[in-house]
């Protein structure tokens, strides 16, 4: 009887010690090296440097509260664009503290564009808490207060955001949006090209 019981368990672990190699160990570094050597800056991050200062992430989305600068979603993560806290609020529709935020944000807004509709993407957060884009409509409903707050003239922020709206992927796959990060760098570069 010994021997069955030895005859069964060897096979079993061999599997287990070579699966675990093979999945846990093999794999992953396959994958991690095909990323480093294929796609070298998404696979560590899609990070932002200047002057060699890591700034940011076109992946992972940052607050921007200025009113020089077009504003993010709102993030639930941690307290706000936290990326070791990546997550929803997990509030639903009845719940009152969402509808209190929602209806401050709102406000929020309204007090510099009041004559037409915020769109829901500025005043709702994303699954994550952390996502980089905001829709055209929310960035075009952005431009007279940020053109305000910098001195410039709204057709030229109105280009700009037309300039970085990126459509969806083969014309049908996801949704037209506006990565916020890469908006608010080209936005700084306005008033550099102004001031020469």
């Amino acid at each position: 009887m010994f021997h069955d019981i030895t005859s069964a368990i060897r096979p079993a672990l061999v599997m287990t010690l070579l699966f675990a190699l093979l999945l846990g160990i093999a794999y992953p570094l396959a994958l991690t090296g095909a990323g480093q050597a294929l796609f070298p800056a998404q696979a560590n991050g899609s990070l932002v440097r200047d002057k060699g200062v890591v700034i940011g992430s076109t992946v992972v989305g940052q607050a921007f509260t200025s009113d020089r600068y077009f504003h993010s979603r709102p993030s639930a993560a941690g307290k706000g664009y936290d990326g070791l806290a990546s997550s929803g609020s997990n509030l639903g529709p009845t719940s009152q503290a969402l509808v209190d935020r929602v209806k401050a944000d709102i406000a929020s807004y309204k007090t510099a564009t009041p004559d037409r509709p915020v769109p829901s993407d500025l005043v709702t957060a994303s699954a994550s808490g952390l996502d980089p884009d905001i829709s055209p409509e929310a960035a075009f409903y952005q431009v007279d207060r940020v053109a305000k707050a910098r001195g410039i003239d709204p057709r030229q922020v109105r280009l700009l955001v037309s300039a970085s709206v990126e459509r969806p992927l083969l014309g049908f796959l996801g949704e037209a949006q506006v990565n916020l990060f890469e908006l608010n760098r080209r936005l700084d570069t306005i008033g550099v090209k102004q001031a020469r």
